[in-house]
Order: C-alpha cells, then sequence, then structure tokens
C-alpha cells in the first residue's frame, strides 16, 4: 500500500499546527523543569511543513518500507519531534507528558525505542547525515521515488563527520538525499560564527551538493525550497535561515535560548493551553 500523503493539509491549518507545536515544545519543558527549549521552537516551522506537507508517510503504518525517511540529526530538538509526532497520529499527545519524568519515554535525544516515526537514535552530532546517505543509498535500489530528509543544527557542521558523509553522498549521487540546516546562528557556547568561520553555502556546494537557501519560518517559501531540492538530480541542501527560542521574544536571537527552560511566566503565556 502506497504510503503517499493522500491530501496535503492548507498551510493556514499548518500554520496553527506549528503554533501548537511550539506551544507543546513549551509545555513539557516547563513541565520537566528540562529541555533544549530554543533549539526545538526554532525548527518547529520546519518540522510542520515536512509533516504536514512533504513527506509521504503513513502513521497508522509507520513501519511500512516504502516511506519517506526523516532524522533528526540535531537530537537536542527532539521535544519538537515528539510534539510534531503526536500531532501527526503516530501516538497519544498525552504520552508527551511523560516528557523526561521518571517513567516516560521520551528523553532529551530521540530514540527509536520510545515510540513509533523515530527512525534513527540520536544525539552524538554529526552522524545523522552518513547514517541517512546510507539508508539512501539502499532506498536508491529498493523504493527509488522515496527520499531521506535529514534535519541539522549549522553549529553540528563543525563536525569533520559531516563532511565525510557529504562527500560519499556526492560520491554516489544520492539525489534522493535531502538536508535541512537549522541556520540558527548559535550553538552551545555562542554565535556559530564566533566558534568556527564557515560560509555552509560555499562549503556544501564545493563537495558537490545542490544548495538552496529560505527562510526557516515562512512556511510557503520552506515548502517551496523543498520541493526544488527533491527535484535536484544530486544530492541537496536547503539552509534555512531560523531563530533560535522563535515565538518567545525575551529569549529570540539570544544564547540564552538554546538551554532555556520555560518559567512560569513563559508558561503562562507560550505554554498553557487556552480554552475556547
Amino acid at each position: 500500500m502506497p504510503s503517499k500523503i493522500t491530501k496535503k493539509i492548507p498551510l493556514a491549518k499548518v500554520s496553527k499546527l506549528s503554533q501548537e507545536i511550539k506551544r507543546l515544545i513549551v509545555e513539557m519543558g516547563y513541565r520537566s523543569k528540562s529541555g533544549e527549549t530554543g533549539s526545538a521552537l526554532c525548527i518547529s516551522d520546519i518540522m510542520a511543513v515536512l509533516y504536514f506537507r512533504v513527506l509521504e508517510i503513513n502513521p497508522k503504518k509507520p513501519e511500512l518500507y516504502d516511506r519517506d525517511r526523516f532524522i533528526l540529526s540535531k537530537g537536542h530538538g527532539g521535544a519538537a519531534l515528539y510534539a510534531t509526532l503526536a500531532l501527526r497520529g503516530f501516538f497519544p499527545k498525552k504520552r508527551l507528558e511523560g516528557y523526561r519524568m521518571d517513567g516516560g519515554t521520551f528523553h532529551l535525544h530521540p530514540c527509536t525505542t520510545a515510540g513509533p516515526g523515530i527512525e534513527v537514535s540520536t544525539g552524538s552530532l554529526g552522524h545523522g547525515l552518513s547514517i541517512g546517505a546510507g539508508i539512501a543509498l539502499t532506498m536508491k535500489q529498493d523504493c527509488p521515488l522515496k527520499k531521506v530528509f535529514v534535519l541539522m543544527g549549522d553549529g553540528e557542521c563543525n563536525e569533520g563527520s559531516v563532511w565525510e558523509g557529504a562527500m560519499f553522498a556526492a560520491t554516489h549521487k544520492l539525489s534522493n538525499l535531502i538536508v535541512i540546516v537549522d541556520e540558527n546562528k548559535f550553538q552551545g557556547f555562542g554565535k556559530t560564527g564566533e566558534v568556527h568561520t564557515m560560509d555552509l553555502a560555499k562549503k556544501w556546494a564545493a563537495f558537490g551538493w545542490d544548495v538552496f537557501r529560505t527562510s526557516g519560518h515562512n512556511l510557503k517559501e520552506l515548502e517551496q525550497m523543498i520541493i526544488k531540492a527533491k527535484l535536484s538530480p544530486r544530492p541537496a541542501v536547503v539552509l534555512a535561515d531560523t531563530i533560535s527560542g522563535k515565538s518567545i521574544p525575551k529569549i529570540e536571537n539570544t544564547l540564552l535560548a538554546h538551554y532555556f527552560i520555560p518559567d512560569d511566566e513563559t508558561y503562562q503565556i507560550h505554554g498553557k493551553k487556552k480554552r475556547l
């Protein structure tokens, strides 16, 4: 049975779903008094577009072989993945209440044993691309119409293993492999430009990849660039300009956002479910 999405959800509804992903991220962080909130918030729009407009998947049959694959290589954004999977119907939303709690199954970094829809256990940065490249190589023969998507951080691109994977993908012409780089311009201990100066567009192009740029928060533009990347004859990377801590003004575009734990005020404004 095909895993293709039968009907795309309108972008206006995807926007509301993205807002709900953000709310759930804040709620999970507040309840558990932990998390890397800013790193999850900045990819919420990307996750919404992928799971509700792009990925050919079937939540009722998550292990169906003939499907797209998604790997969250920047595992510290796991809260965004869990919220998205719950809203997409992979498991009940109530399970999110156990995020980083004793007896809960969802930890900071995704683990395949935690629930359906999690393709790869990640957290040690720099490995998602190489894993994705291996999967893409196999899928090119077994289900050539499906794609492998890998979401990475810009700070993660400092890892040497990223470029080993990039070379492998270019050598084997893995046109079914698409990387999305969350360019929020911050990493754990500072601005990415201060930690390691690197022009990512030139770097990826030099490694034989087709490069696309887009806003990571403009849903329509983001989807258009991902579709262009899907049509590329080579492996493609979408550099998505994002805002760390997106939707919480007091932490947006700050280093504080990376390890931010939602306080009472933040929860009341951004995390508490509003009564209709």
